[in-house]
C-alpha cells in the first residue's frame, strides 16, 4: 500500500510540473530564450525529473500493470490543479469523465 501511495504522489508531482508549466507558456517573455529557459520552466522539469525517480522507486514494489492504471489520475490531478490555479471550468462531460476515470481505478483495485 505504501509504494501506492508512493506512485500516485509521483503522479501528483507531474501534474504539478505540467500545471507550473502551463502557467509559464501564458505569460509573455522577452525573447525565446526565455520562453524555454526561466524559472517556471526549470523548476517544472526538475520536478517532471523527480517524478520519473520515484516512479521507479514505486515500481520496485507495485505490479506493472498497477502503473497505467494509477497514472491516470494525473487528468483527475490536473484538472483539479487546472481549475484551483488556472482558473479553468470543468464541464458536465469533462465531470462524468473524470468520474469514470476514478471509477476505473477503484474498480481495477478490488
Amino acid at each position: 500500500m505504501g509504494y501506492i501511495i508512493i506512485f500516485v504522489a509521483s503522479v501528483f508531482i507531474s501534474s504539478v510540473s505540467q500545471t507550473i508549466l502551463k502557467t509559464s507558456a501564458n505569460e509573455s517573455h522577452e525573447n525565446s530564450w526565455s520562453e524555454y529557459l526561466n524559472f517556471k520552466v526549470l523548476i517544472a522539469y526538475f520536478l517532471f525529473f523527480l517524478s520519473s525517480f520515484v516512479t521507479i522507486l514505486a515500481y520496485r514494489k507495485i505490479p506493472l500493470s498497477l502503473g497505467p492504471v494509477l497514472e491516470a489520475s494525473g487528468y483527475v490531478f490536473v484538472s483539479m490543479l487546472g481549475v484551483v490555479f488556472l482558473k479553468e471550468k470543468i464541464g458536465k462531460k469533462k465531470l462524468i469523465g473524470l468520474g469514470a476515470i476514478l471509477l476505473g481505478i477503484v474498480v481495477f483495485n478490488l
